[in-house]
Order: C-alpha cells, then sequence, then structure tokens
C-alpha cells in the first residue's frame, strides 16, 4: 500500500475525521480544567477537605473525548456515586447529571469568552495541505461549542461537514467511544469508513476509530500516552499532525 505524498496516509483514504479538542484546538487544556474546577467542587461539598480530588488520570479515563453527560456519569461510576438524572434545563447548581455537566459548561464558556481558545499551527498547516490534495474533510467532536471555537480560531472553512454535540442530539447518535458520529460524517462526505481516517487524541476516539473499521487511525499525543493509544487502535502515533507531512 503507498501513501498520499506529504500527508503521511495510505492512498486508499479519500477524507480526514479529525476530532476537536486536543487535535486541531489547544481547548482540550480548557476542557480538563473546567471539569476538574466542577468535580473538585462537588466532591468537596460532599466529602468535605479530605476529598480525593479529580485527576488528569481521571479526565483521560472517564471524560476525555466523551458527550458531557456520559463523562459525568462515567466518572461518578468510577467513585461510586449515583446522582439523579435531571433534565437538560437544570441550573449549574443542582446537584444531578445534568446540573454537573451545565456546571462544567458553564465555566468552559467564561474560559473560551476569555480568550482560552488556540489552534494547533501545525494541525491548521495539516489541514490545509490535505484540502490542497483534493481529501474531504469533517471535524467530529462531541462539544455542543464545536461551532462557536472554530469560528474562535478562523478554522469553520476548513472542515466540509461538521458532527458535534448539537448535530449528534439532532440525529439520535450515540458520542465516543461508539464510532456513529465518525461513521455519520464518513457518510456525509460520501466516502466509506474504510477510505476515511481518523484523528483524535482521545482514548474513547481510539474506540470508536477502531470498532468502526476505518482505513486509518492516527492518535495524537499530546500528554504523553502514546503506549495507551496503540493499545486503543492507533495505526500510528504523533506528536503533532505536522509530523505527518514528513512521512513519504
Amino acid at each position: 500500500m503507498g501513501t498520499r505524498a506529504g500527508l503521511g496516509l495510505p492512498d486508499t483514504i479519500v477524507a480526514c475525521l479529525f476530532d476537536l479538542d486536543g487535535v486541531i484546538t489547544k481547548t482540550a487544556v480548557v476542557h480538563a480544567a473546567a471539569w476538574r474546577e466542577t468535580f473538585d467542587a462537588f466532591l468537596r461539598e460532599r466529602d468535605g477537605p479530605d476529598f480525593r480530588p479529580f485527576t488528569q488520570e481521571d479526565y483521560d479515563r472517564y471524560v476525555d473525548g466523551r458527550p458531557r453527560a456520559d463523562g459525568v456519569r462515567s466518572f461518578l461510576a468510577s467513585r461510586g456515586i449515583t446522582l439523579p438524572e435531571g433534565t437538560g434545563g437544570d441550573a449549574p447548581r443542582e446537584v444531578s447529571v445534568q446540573g454537573l455537566g451545565n456546571r462544567k459548561n458553564a465555566l468552559l464558556l467564561a474560559r473560551i469568552r476569555s480568550g482560552g481558545v488556540e489552534a494547533y499551527e501545525g494541525s491548521l498547516r495539516y489541514l490545509d495541505a490535505v484540502r490542497s490534495a483534493g481529501l474531504r474533510t469533517a471535524v467530529v467532536s462531541s462539544s455542543t461549542n464545536c461551532r462557536d471555537v472554530l469560528r474562535a480560531v478562523g478554522a469553520e472553512d476548513r472542515f466540509d461537514v461538521r458532527i458535534d454535540g448539537v448535530v449528534a442530539a439532532r440525529r439520535g447518535l450515540p458520542g465516543k467511544p461508539r464510532p456513529d458520529t465518525f461513521l455519520a460524517a464518513a457518510a456525509d462526505l460520501g466516502a466509506e469508513p474504510a477510505g476515511a481516517a481518523v484523528f483524535e487524541d482521545a482514548l474513547a476516539g481510539m474506540d470508536a476509530g477502531r470498532s468502526g473499521h476505518f482505513g486509518y487511525v492516527v492518535g495524537v499525543d499530546r500528554v504523553g500516552q502514546a503506549d495507551a493509544l496503540r493499545a486503543h487502535g492507533a495505526d500510528t502515533v504523533v506528536r503533532d499532525l505536522a509530523e505527518l507531512e514528513t512521512r513519504a
């Protein structure tokens, strides 16, 4: 199997499906900080000053890449905590799955509006190279703030298709680690899974790429978890997408 010159992809790939947070933008750090603030406040209120804080490992294992409510449920289950589900309209102060999710989202939006979002320059260059080569592109994110983030970094026009938390909810698509959002993006681009490459930094995204039988899965290692990305299905791992441009 040959590779597309300057892209580091098999020559069978006709479409590229990019996660947003941690792949295109540096918002993974912003998300992690908002989750940490949310869960630490909740745990402190629940368990007192000796509470066990939310960690980077917790973020990577239970939250990263998942739809917001799924992340809340997954982390709470890891601590043996059950909360009422609540509703999507729950105030951020409500002690419910939806309330905690809304608390995190309010903190995230405040960080975004204060200028806390940047794009990875290497990713933007790679996106431009992919599109110049005639490949179709989609952004696939569990975030309901995906469009706002893309606009904030001037990258909205680099994608032919957007499958985010808003679109997934409207179509009834389950989130990562299920492959449904990536499969929907490939279909919208007119590509078969075998002809599409997935670019992800989250372990849940790796699982989605593997179970969806995509043609190539690129793990983007921003936090030193290359071995875990490979174990969860990455065909190759890079620290930045710009590294792919140097591969034959």
